[in-house]
């Protein structure tokens, strides 16, 4: 079971930018903003599943991974879509625009992005 998950940034105003955006449809909302980092939780809680953005600690620039993805359940299709079309608005890129991926049952509808700092993020719904 996962607890937290933290990705590093190079500019927090733009990172939480872009989170506060492409999380909204997803029923995320910002918890915290200080001191280089900020939160998330699921309807703007602290407690379950927690997200976080850092500067990384050895004061290096933040990287993303080759082959890393974190992957988001979203509760409907539309919500997909509108995670998609907010991180786009919001600086992010396109990795793969929404739709049914694979031949699964039930369907796995899916969007792929990457934050401004090149993290790759996934938006899918089942059903």
């Amino acid at each position: 079971m996962i607890g937290y998950v933290t990705i590093g940034h190079n500019d927090l105003e733009k990172a939480v930018a872009f989170y506060d955006a492409v999380f909204e449809p997803l029923g995320f909302a910002r918890t915290f903003k200080d001191g280089g980092w900020a939160g998330y939780g699921f309807g703007g809680k602290s407690e379950g599943l927690e997200f976080y953005l850092c500067n990384p600690e050895n004061g290096q620039p933040a990287t993303f991974g080759n082959g890393s993805m974190l992957s988001l359940k979203a509760a409907s299709r539309a919500a997909v879509d509108a995670f998609h079309a907010a991180a786009l608005k919001a600086g992010g890129t396109d990795e793969g625009a929404p739709g049914v991926r694979g031949n699964f049952t039930p369907p796995f509808y899916g969007a792929y992005v990457r934050d401004p700092t090149g993290n790759k993020l996934a938006a899918y719904f089942k059903g």
